[in-house]
């Protein structure tokens, strides 16, 4: 028996109908002058958003009590980076499962971070000329953890007294130890631009990396849920459950290819589960092999037949008895 249907050998027979001339280079040629036109128009009419960059220096000169607060938890390990897991560290604060797997332990930690020292204390020693900041490092440093642990707890519990806004921060504090004297440069680098300047250039001289900023920045979205960048995403729409991901800056459309990935964050249980990522992550990637399936399924092939909005779209074809009946093989005449 034959593994192709009526149908299939119906379509793949000669064409004995009649011809239309169609040129296709002047459809074509015709269709891009249209297009770039109208994209010349609307550029012009609506232009595009310039939405200044989000900075480490615009966030601690917006908050410098928030910005500081994040940072002692970059410096006792505590930040949501500090406790990512994969790819980032070996902790598992983060870590999401499907069933019995975790693809981030699979992967493992590609991107090594330690934030006391990629954040906090590896920037503060590239600052020259004060000795009281190299002997506070040093001091921090060679301190047991539960002595650094102290020394946070006790500071963390004064500024956290204070609105995030403030610029009021504590310079001196005998029971944080070295810790003022930590933050108090660290924020005055932040606010200079110097801190993003080394965030950046830790990987290599040239780097297009933003992954230390972002990171030191978005730990504040969990902590502090009136931050500078908790702000920035609300008002412009980029939140998660704004369907941020397919958004462009305040209301501007976005990417519109991506709202198949976003729709599933909006759905139970990937709305509220905390391995929302992978599971989303999962589902995409069975869709994407279906897609690439659907000539070789022989279920999934039938679809398009068996809606029929080829017939809309060809509705002239159909229309015409001598285009519908073109297809058929004329009979043969007998000798």
């Amino acid at each position: 028996m034959s593994r192709w249907s009526q149908s299939e050998r119906k379509y793949g027979r000669p064409w004995h109908g009649p011809l239309r001339h169609y040129d296709i280079l002047k459809e074509a040629t015709i269709a891009f002058v249209i297009v770039l036109v109208l994209v010349f128009l609307l550029a012009i009419t609506f232009s595009s958003p310039d939405v200044p960059p989000v900075t480490v220096q615009s966030w601690a000169k917006a908050q410098p009590v928030g910005f500081v607060d994040i940072a002692l938890t970059e410096l006792n390990g505590t930040s949501t980076t500090a406790t990512y897991g994969p790819p980032y560290n070996t902790a598992t604060g983060s870590l999401q499962t499907l069933g019995p797997v975790s693809v981030q332990k699979f992967f493992g930690v590609k991107y090594p971070l330690n934030t006391a020292k990629d954040f906090v204390l590896n920037p503060l020693s590239t600052l020259p000329d004060f000795p009281s900041l190299t002997v506070a490092i040093s001091t921090y440093e060679h301190a047991s953890k539960a002595t650094e642990d102290h020394w946070i707890s006790n500071y963390q519990a004064q500024m956290n007294k204070l609105p995030l806004g403030s610029s009021a921060v504590i310079s001196e504090m005998p029971s944080a130890g070295p810790v003022p004297v930590l933050m108090t440069h660290l924020l005055a680098m932040a606010q200079s631009g110097a801190l993003d300047a080394q965030l950046l250039t830790q990987s290599s001289f040239y780097t297009t990396n933003y992954t230390n900023p972002l990171m030191f920045i978005g730990d504040s979205v969990v902590a502090q849920p009136n931050s500078y960048w908790n702000k920035l995403v609300t008002v412009d729409h980029l939140q998660g459950n704004q369907w941020g991901v397919m958004n462009e800056t305040g209301s501007w459309p976005g990417q519109p290819w991506m709202w198949l990935y976003t729709m599933w964050y909006q759905i139970s249980p990937m709305s509220t589960s905390g391995n929302g990522d992978v599971e989303v992550l999962a589902i995409m990637t069975v869709l994407s092999i279906l897609l690439l399936l659907v000539p070789i399924i022989p279920g999934l092939r039938k679809i398009p037949e068996k809606i029929p909005l080829y017939r809309l779209i060809w509705r002239n074809y159909y229309r015409d008895p001598d285009f519908t009946n073109a297809g058929e093989v004329p009979a043969q005449r007998p000798v």
